[in-house]
């Protein structure tokens, strides 16, 4: 149990979760500052300290399970069976693979606070994953991007059951698929649109990354098309002369990166993959070029989006303009292949008073940012919601190099700093 000095609080932050009170920086602080200095979180982080050669252990198994993107039934099956080892015993897997495991609140109308990790990485099945171990450094593909998540959230339940620390809302463990680049965040999606839980969240805490200072509380939106550019083919010498796609593509590229984007809301774009053609001595029949296009604010993608369709039309109708057409004449099929929308939690939201305050307690400063990541869903139908860091520190996240450092003392400040935000969003006591 928390010690009496919880007694003293406002009537009304005992009486509902933070992330349904008002949103009040100073009480919010104030209650995270409570929950700090309680003799049940001190015992939290005593079994946090008391598990982290657990930690590593289930990091390093998580790690060298394959997930690659839309086949992440293995690892998704493997962790199910570790939350139940870790206590939980409502865990199911839902219909597109996310892995859900709750943990019962003592107000039976609060929403649930849903605290998540992603099950995939950005690496195919024929990668060798395999951890290689350099004194606190641990290098594997994958092993913070974002198999620490998970092993943080393990981390979590054992010290709340150890602490016997309940929390007014529920708190939904969620091991989400697809938030990785092809797989356009389905699975936090499904979550929220036609899950079980869709109407019955109230905030959403994201674990990816390791920065325990980071907030991310701006949703990075996206655009990514895949543009098939057709035209008749032919022989390069013998139907010289006729048009060919690879017109309309370089004039495509060439108007996309004519556009001055502006800098805030930070707005970008890139031609990134193309393939095609049939051989060097041949006209192409088809290329086929995908785009990505990214901004902060919904209304700047929107309109970069607007401009971008008109600039592969003119491209194909000056190709078809400039050469002959006897044959036949260009095409652009242009197939949308991820949509990630903008959102924003605001600075003042509760949720966000409630991490920053975490951060303040455990001796980190807050930065708060924008990126990409599970959270924009939430943040994009108004409901808080941030992403943070699991803790200690890594690099290469990406790369078959990716690597974790997890020296012990940086790395429990850091996971102290997830559970006390948890905690003061869903709210503790009776």
């Amino acid at each position: 149990m928390l010690r009496p000095a919880l007694a003293v609080l406002p009537l009304l932050l005992l009486a509902q979760p933070l992330a349904a009170a008002p949103a009040d920086a100073g009480s919010g602080a104030r209650a995270v500052n409570a929950i700090a200095g309680s003799a049940a979180f001190k015992q939290a982080e005593a079994k946090l300290a008391s598990d982290f050669d657990l930690f590593i252990e289930q990091l390093i198994t998580i790690t060298e399970i394959p997930a690659p993107p839309f086949k992440e039934e293995a690892r998704g099956k493997a962790y199910a069976d570790m939350l139940r080892a870790a206590g939980l015993k409502d865990v199911t897997i839902d219909e597109v693979g996310n892995v859900l495991a709750l943990r019962t609140g003592t107000d039976p109308k609060a929403k649930a606070v849903v605290l998540s990790a992603h099950l995939d990485t950005v690496f195919p099945e024929d990668t060798v994953i395999k951890v290689r171990r350099e004194g606190d450094k641990l290098h594997a593909p994958g092993i913070g991007d974002d198999s620490r998540g998970l092993a943080n959230m393990l981390a979590y339940v054992r010290a709340l059951d150890a602490a016997k620390i309940r929390t007014k809302a529920p708190i939904l463990f969620v091991a989400t698929v697809g938030e990785e680049g092809p797989g356009d965040l389905r699975g936090v999606r499904h979550l929220f649109t036609k899950g079980a839980w869709k109407d019955r969240i109230g905030a959403f805490f994201s674990i990816d990354g390791s920065d325990p200072a980071g907030i991310v509380n701006g949703g990075v939106g996206s655009k990514r098309y895949r543009v098939t550019y057709k035209g008749p083919g032919g022989h390069s010498f013998g139907a010289f002369g006729i048009v060919n796609p690879m017109g309309a593509v370089a004039g495509s590229i060439d108007r996309l990166y004519r556009i001055q984007p502006p800098a805030t809301p930070k707005t970008t774009y890139s031609a990134s993959v193309i393939g095609g053609g049939t051989s060097v001595n041949s006209i192409p029949h088809d290329i086929f070029v995908e785009y990505d296009m990214r901004s902060e604010s919904a209304a700047e993608l929107a309109k970069l989006d607007k401009q971008f369709v008109a600039l592969v039309d003119e491209a194909v109708a000056a190709e078809n303009a400039a050469r002959s057409t006897k044959s036949g004449s260009i095409s652009a099929d242009k197939k949308v292949i991820g949509e990630r929308p903008a959102g924003t939690t605001p600075e003042t939201s509760a949720i966000v008073a409630a991490t920053r305050a975490a951060i303040a307690a455990k001796g980190f400063t807050a930065k708060l940012n924008g990126s990409s990541t599970d959270a924009n869903i939430p943040m994009s139908l108004g409901i808080p919601a941030v992403t943070i860091g699991a803790g200690g520190s890594g690099g290469r996240a990406h790369a078959l190099d990716e690597y974790v450092v997890v020296e012990r003392q940086s790395s429990l400040q850091g996971m102290s700093v997830g559970l006390l935000a948890l905690l003061g969003v869903a709210g503790v006591g009776k």
